[in-house]
């Protein structure tokens, strides 16, 4: 048996990577928006953390009412609680989505490897 999986992430609307990669720690989504398009309702968490990494375009996010600019090579981090929407600019809006449940990393890079 396999130790680790492999897939080719296609130029899709969203691409849910948690079944495909038989995630057990985190799902992770690629998310394209076409230009001048939004997330079509707000939404928030229980439970998870998200951080969105922004590979191309720009657009913006409202975090709690809150209009915050984004635009390609922006990370955020948004807690549970906070109720989000994304629209894509101009140029559209390609982002990966990371989602963890919050306060759940004991050990990270530093901390959990083993150098042989």
């Amino acid at each position: 048996m396999k130790n680790y999986n492999l897939i080719k992430v296609e130029n899709e609307a969203r691409v849910e990577l948690h079944d495909k990669l038989e995630l057990t720690g985190s799902e992770i989504s690629f998310n394209n928006l076409v230009a001048n398009t939004s997330i079509p309702f707000v939404h928030y968490h229980k439970n998870n953390e998200e951080v969105y990494i922004i590979l191309e375009g720009n657009g913006k996010v409202l975090l709690d009412g809150e209009e915050i600019l984004i635009e390609k090579g922006d990370v955020l981090r948004i807690s549970p609680s906070t109720k989000r929407q994304f629209f894509a600019g101009g140029l559209g809006l390609k982002y990966i989505c990371i989602q963890t449940k919050q306060n759940s990393l004991d050990t990270y890079t530093l901390s959990d490897a083993v150098v042989e």
